[in-house]
């Protein structure tokens, strides 16, 4: 979804100031004694190999490739991303280059507002759709094949306490395949700014049924536009927010919801103080990685930065590092980029 749009405040314009001067004059060099950043580095955690603006203003098939809002790998080797605006692309891996197209739709033909993305072990995709929300089950052709319970406080309201286009955005299933995990994008009505829930369903006897629901707390202004299960049953989350004329803050983390307050049976959050949210620790602020000669239409803080939105992790390099892929959602627009991103991970 379009990202929220937060007023730049003064700490912000302070924020995008101390960037800038961080950089230091041109020719400036580093103080004695200072440790030189590896190249690639954006933080101790994180690195970024390279960047991609291959499928930006593309079209497959007389599709527009963009609006791409998850990514998942294929039991193939190949690519699959998901654009929110109801179709499932597959990529080649290497090149990006798309190679086949699905529609995706309701029960009653209508587009789906669909944000997140699991492959399942049989092949099924799992497609969250942000306009209930709800949690499909759809088969490789596209075709419906079920729909997993959605607690009736995430709904939208007046159904629910969500907020329109403020539901479910990242998608995952956790090690071994049992649980899989939702994670919505705001707070609830009643829940305090900041504090969001993820819905967890455990699979029995071939079906996922509600499982435990945990609190995690963004940082201000930021929601929750992707989650991924690290291969130890941790969560990488992006956290992402855009300030008109500053431009995106997409932050990734290190969480763990193991020992995290159950809060499905706890209707609001505001004034507990016996719910422990998700442990979560930086990883990195994308906004310090090197640009790598990227340039942007828009404002930002770096011109690498656009309107990150999708996350795969793609398996580990020599050293451990797990290897993750971000894309951007272009949101059709002129001024924005369909842009992957080629990181290396330390958890």
């Amino acid at each position: 979804m379009r990202p929220r749009t937060v007023l730049a405040t003064l700490t912000a314009c302070l924020a995008a100031a101390t960037c800038l001067s961080a950089a230091g004059p041109a020719g400036a060099t580093a103080p004695a004694g200072a440790t030189a950043r590896p190249p690639g580095a954006c933080s101790p955690a994180v690195s970024i190999d390279r960047f991609s603006d291959a499928l930006d203003k593309t079209t497959y098939d007389g599709t527009f490739v963009g609006n791409l809002s998850a990514l998942a790998e294929d039991r193939d080797g190949s690519l699959a991303a998901l654009s929110d605006r109801s179709v499932l692309f597959r990529l080649d891996a290497r090149t990006l280059r798309p190679e086949a197209a699905v529609r995706l739709a309701d029960e009653k033909g209508a587009d789906l507002d669909s944000e997140g993305l699991v492959l399942d072990r049989d092949g099924t995709r799992l497609v969250t759709s942000e306009t209930e929300p709800s949690v499909r089950r759809h088969s490789g052709d596209g075709r419906i094949l079920g729909r997993l319970p959605v607690p009736s406080p995430l709904l939208v309201a007046p159904a629910g306490r969500a907020g329109a286009n403020q539901t479910f955005e990242g998608l995952t299933l956790l090690p071994g395949g049992r649980t899989l995990l939702a994670a919505m994008e705001y707070a609830l009505a009643g829940d305090p700014p900041g504090l969001v829930r993820f819905q967890t369903w455990r699979r029995h006897q071939g079906r996922f049924e509600l499982a435990a629901q945990y609190a995690y707390r963004t940082d201000p202004g930021l929601g929750v536009p992707e989650v991924q299960a690290t291969p130890d049953g941790r969560l990488l989350v992006l956290e992402r927010g855009f300030t008109a004329g500053v431009g995106n803050t997409v932050r990734l983390y290190l969480a763990d919801p193991r020992r995290a307050t159950d809060t499905s049976g706890i209707e609001n959050l505001t004034g507990r103080s016996d719910v422990r949210p998700a442990g979560k620790t930086l990883l990195a602020d994308i906004a310090d990685c090197p640009s790598l000669g990227a340039t942007a239409g828009q404002p930002q803080p770096n011109p690498l930065l656009d309107n990150i939105e999708g996350m795969a992790i793609t398996g580990r390099d020599r050293a451990g590092r797990l290897r993750v892929l971000l894309v951007s959602d272009d949101n059709q627009n002129p001024a924005q980029t369909t842009r992957a991103y080629f990181l290396r991970v330390r958890v």
